[in-house]
């Protein structure tokens, strides 16, 4: 009912699409400064090899490393000293970049990238083997490794372990978001409605079971919502600021089936595209709709326990030391899910997708790879059965702590209270 929340389900659409287009147009924009380079090349070899640009120019005098300094300090007229002072080829370690400020990693690339090149080249003519260059060239080969997927039917259907990452990473990290921060606005809620004793007003009208899990399935449509609205309006601006910024997110073209020899039409190439085509590899249905189970289940879950924890103290401060063994699980989970991505099949990933306090987060990664269906069954019937018996136990926990002030509670109090 609060403005500030409606202007904050609106405004941060804006601040997601702002965080996916305005990186891009800034990458885009180019920076016409031209950069001062002064080389000072003790072995004049080098004179050739560091070539000017219109980002960089290389200015090679005969001076004093001190003198050179001295003058920049006076006057800023340069970017960065470059010395040489061995031979590279023998003294790999015979160059340094000396500057004022921090050196970017792009100007030290740059000036890296054409001196390896030259003492490569160094190197393969002092062997005086003819045409050694182009054999090698010839030999180094860039192999791209694509994807199928075999379906029920025979078919073969491009696939994608970085999209699967994606999609995984991505779906664990909202599951993530939506415990911690609804959750927490169920404890919040319940603590703000004891302290200013409208719980009083309320319980008088509803049992308390009914009053905990009104609160918690509100809160959790309510989130829905907002999240739904933030998924539809944080595409349609990025696409729309995309356009308009002449910007466009390309993944890199991947490369034709037909060069696996699988007889596969040729991926379209852009980047939008290519994230469509190679997502007809996935059950996106399956995948969403398992999003939503488990994003509902773990948030059940976690949220009668938060409900709990806010009846059973007077204050939002006295909620840390009940809080603390909620969080911890949590933050657990999404590294095991960081762990999980990088081995879905392994017992590690099967254990937490099955721990009803992990699995709705690390089975949202292992889902885009695949889970045979035993697994997944056997996951959500620990996390129902689960979320009925936290749910129950809060539920008793609640009708006796929703009435009790002045009253610091321990974790022996809370054990009695359950067998009330």
């Amino acid at each position: 009912m609060k403005k500030s929340f409606v202007i904050l389900t609106f405004l941060t659409p804006l601040l997601f699409a702002g965080m996916i287009t305005v990186p891009l147009w800034l990458s885009s924009l180019k920076d016409d400064t031209q950069k001062h380079i002064v080389v000072i090349d003790k072995t004049n070899s080098y004179s050739k090899v560091l070539k000017s640009n219109e980002t960089y120019f290389f200015d090679f005098v005969n001076k004093p490393v001190d003198e050179v300094r001295k003058s920049s300090t006076e006057s800023k007229e340069f970017t960065a000293l470059l010395l040489i002072s061995d031979d590279l080829a023998k003294n790999p370690k015979a160059a340094a970049l000396y500057s004022e400020e921090q050196v970017n990693m792009e100007l030290k690339g740059y000036i890296s990238g054409l001196l390896n090149n030259y003492v490569e080249q160094q190197k393969l003519a002092s062997y005086n083997i003819p045409n050694l260059k182009e054999m090698v060239e010839q030999s180094r080969s860039n192999i791209e490794i694509p994807t199928i997927k075999w379906g029920n039917d025979g078919k073969e259907q491009l696939g994608s372990a970085e999209l699967a990452l994606g999609i995984g990473m991505v779906s664990a990290f909202i599951i993530y978001m939506f415990i911690f921060i609804y959750g927490a606005q169920v404890m919040a809620g319940v603590v703000q409605e004891k302290t200013s004793r409208i719980v009083e007003v309320i319980i008088s009208s509803v049992k308390p079971f009914e009053l905990m899990m009104g609160k918690i399935i509100g809160i959790a449509l309510v989130g829905l919502t907002q999240i739904l609205l933030w998924v539809v309006l944080t595409t349609t601006i990025s696409y729309v600021a995309s356009r308009f910024l002449g910007t466009n997110i390309d993944l890199g073209t991947i490369t034709d089936a037909n060069q696996a020899g699988m007889g596969m039409q040729a991926v379209p190439e852009g980047g939008i595209q290519n994230i469509l085509h190679l997502l007809n590899g996935f059950d996106l249905f399956k995948i969403f709709f398992l999003f939503i189970v488990y994003f509902l289940g773990g948030y059940l879950l976690y949220a009668s326990l938060f409900a709990a924890v806010g009846s059973a103290v007077d204050s939002e401060t006295d909620t840390q030391q009940f809080s603390l063994p909620l969080t911890l699980p949590i933050v657990f989970a999404i590294y095991a899910a960081i762990y999980s991505a990088q081995n879905p099949d392994g017992p590690f990933a099967i254990w937490c997708s099955m721990i009803p306090f992990t699995s709705p987060i690390v089975m949202m990664v292992r889902l885009p790879y695949g889970v045979p269906a035993y697994q997944i069954v056997i996951s959500l019937t620990i996390l129902i059965l689960s979320f009925i018996g936290t749910t129950w136990m809060a539920g008793k926990i609640y009708r006796t702590g929703i009435l009790m002030y002045g009253k610091k509670v321990t974790w022996s109090e809370l054990w009695k209270w359950l067998r009330y």
